[in-house]
C-alpha cells in the first residue's frame, strides 16, 4: 500500500533509530530493511535517509564510523548511541499515544 508522504514524514527519525536498535547498519541496509520490514510501504531515498542520519549524530543520538567491506570498498556504519536509545523510546512513547488517539476518533460513531 502507498501512504501519503506527510504520514510517513513525521515518524522517519524514529523508524531510523529503531533500524539501529538491533545493530550497526550502512545507509543502503538501512533502506532495504526498512522496506523489507514494512512490505515496501516504507521506501527512502538516499536523498531522505543520510540528512536524518547526519541530524541524528549531530544531535549524538548515532555515531558513525567507516570500515572496510568486502572488495576495498569503504562504507560509513551507523550506531544508536543511549541518548539515541532515549529519544526512540520517548518517540515510540508518543507514537503509541498518538496513534492510538486516531483509532478511538476513527472508530468513533456518531450518535443522533
Amino acid at each position: 500500500m502507498k501512504f501519503d508522504k506527510s504520514l510517513l514524514s513525521g515518524s522517519t527519525t524514529m523508524l531510523v533509530l529503531s533500524l539501529l536498535r538491533s545493530g550497526e547498519k550502512y545507509g543502503y541496509e538501512m533502506i532495504s530493511q526498512l522496506a523489507l520490514r514494512s512490505d515496501d510501504a516504507f521506501q527512502l531515498k538516499e536523498g531522505t535517509l543520510y540528512p536524518i542520519l547526519h541530524g541524528l549524530e549531530r544531535d549524538k543520538c548515532v555515531e558513525a564510523y567507516e570500515k572496510e567491506a568486502s572488495g576495498g570498498r569503504i562504507r560509513r556504519y551507523y550506531r544508536i548511541t543511549p541518548k539515541g536509545r532515549k529519544v526512540l523510546a520517548e518517540q515510540t512513547e508518543q507514537w503509541r499515544q498518538f496513534s492510538g488517539t486516531v483509532e478511538r476518533v476513527l472508530g468513533e460513531r456518531c450518535q443522533a
